[in-house]
């Protein structure tokens, strides 16, 4: 998602809080470049690091291959640290929660979680093109904490103010609804330097190519369009794969048309190719319908929903589901359920209905489930705790089985 604030589980809008609206934050690091001052990410070098300054690259650890189908079972369910690192206005503690800690990851596996994704604003923050090294080390460790506790941890670019896909013209007005020469560069030079950082890091860690931009309305046509989604997809596979170490071999994921079933799954939507076979993710998102799943109140376009769990929610939840299931059989690719979530402003049984039908329904499809929480199913504070809902849908989830791939 392109989150809006720390209290709502599903934003509605794609822009980031006016930074008047934040709450204060310390940023506590302890980085090869010393302790950051508060705000201090925000202060740029005047150039590329130096090599004196670089970050530390995860030491080389032992890599296990596995192939996607195999992983989906081990990766099963999952979950975001979502309104976090993907904050392009104080990055960690943006939107009000606090840094990361190694108790809460683990708090993570205790739950029953299997992968953590973890959604990263990259352009914010780098220097001429440059990512900064207390960036890339804070992000290496908490991805050693996620693997550390046993996970699966799913690293991207994300929303990142939009300059994929940007929607907002005078902000990227070269990259408006379009994926530019600017952007391709940038996408290149991001994705080399993030693969090459963590070649080491075993199969635990998986890359994803972006989020959900990837629209690209403005390339002319919708032919256009789809055609620029499997070349960014291509690009970031070749980009990968020639940084070398354990990234010759490692697990990717690549993006659905808006990470929309229905889109993706259409025939104008075509997979790039990779290296070796087996080792791909397709990537979609569900908060259907959103009238339940993403508002709080009525809108322009649409009637806030209270509840959800009629025959007819249901039938239409299995009917894009299967529609998901077919395109994964068809393309032998496994589906990555990249996110999914719903407000926490809805009755408790209803969201409990949807949650665990959603999960379930993934579940039994052989594909991911990744719940999209911004701190509000699962305290980003001690002790930790999830909610209600939370803890009821996880005690309902079918037991997600070991399959053969293709099957």
């Amino acid at each position: 998602m392109k989150p809006e604030s720390h209290e709502t589980a599903v934003p509605t809008s794609p822009q980031p809080p006016h930074p008047t609206a934040l709450r204060s934050a310390a940023l506590r690091w302890t980085f090869l470049l010393g302790a950051a001052a508060p705000l201090a990410c925000l202060l740029p070098p005047s150039a590329k690091p130096s090599a004196a300054a670089a970050a530390k690259p995860p030491a080389l650890e032992k890599m296990t291959e596995v192939d996607a189908w195999t992983a989906v079972p081990l990766m099963t369910p999952g979950t975001n640290i979502g309104n976090t690192l993907d904050n392009t206005t104080a990055w960690e503690t943006g939107w009000g929660n606090p840094p990361i800690t190694k108790e809460y990851v683990e708090s993570l596996a205790h739950l029953g979680f299997k992968t953590v994704r973890l959604p990263v604003a990259w352009d914010t923050y780098a220097i001429d093109g440059w990512i900064q090294p207390d960036k890339l080390s804070r992000v290496g460790e908490v991805i050693d904490w996620i693997t550390g506790a046993g996970m699966f941890c799913v690293l991207n670019i994300h929303w990142d103010g939009g300059w994929i896909d940007s929607d907002k013209k005078e902000t990227f007005p070269k990259t408006f609804d379009t994926f530019s020469p600017e952007a391709e560069k940038k996408f290149r030079s991001y994705w080399e330097q993030i693969s090459t950082f963590f070649a080491g890091k075993n199969e635990k860690l998986i890359f994803e190519a972006l989020n959900e931009e990837t629209n690209f309305k403005n390339e002319g046509s919708e032919q256009k369009a789809y055609a620029t989604l499997t070349r960014v997809n291509q690009l970031f596979i070749d980009t990968v794969r020639k940084t070398g170490g354990s990234n010759a071999k490692r697990l990717l994921i690549v993006i659905g048309y808006s990470t929309d079933i229905k889109k993706t799954c259409g025939s104008a939507y075509a997979l790039p190719k990779d290296t070796l076979p087996g080792r791909l993710f397709i990537s979609v998102h569900y908060y259907t319908p959103y009238t339940f799943a993403g508002l709080d109140e009525d809108a322009d376009w649409g009637k806030m929903r209270p509840t959800w769990g009629t025959p007819d929610d249901v039938k239409e939840l299995d009917e894009l589901f299967d529609m998901m299931k077919g395109f994964c059989t068809r393309n032998d690719i496994p589906a990555f359920i990249g996110e999914f979530g719903v407000t926490n402003k809805k009755e408790s049984a209803s969201r409990i209905r949807w949650l665990s039908g959603v999960a379930n329904a993934s579940i039994s499809r052989k594909m991911v489930p990744v719940l999209w929480d911004v701190g509000t199913d699962v305290s980003r504070r001690e002790p930790y705790s999830a909610s209600p809902d939370l803890t009821q849908t996880l005690a309902g989830l079918a037991p997600a089985v070991r399959v053969e791939p293709g099957k």
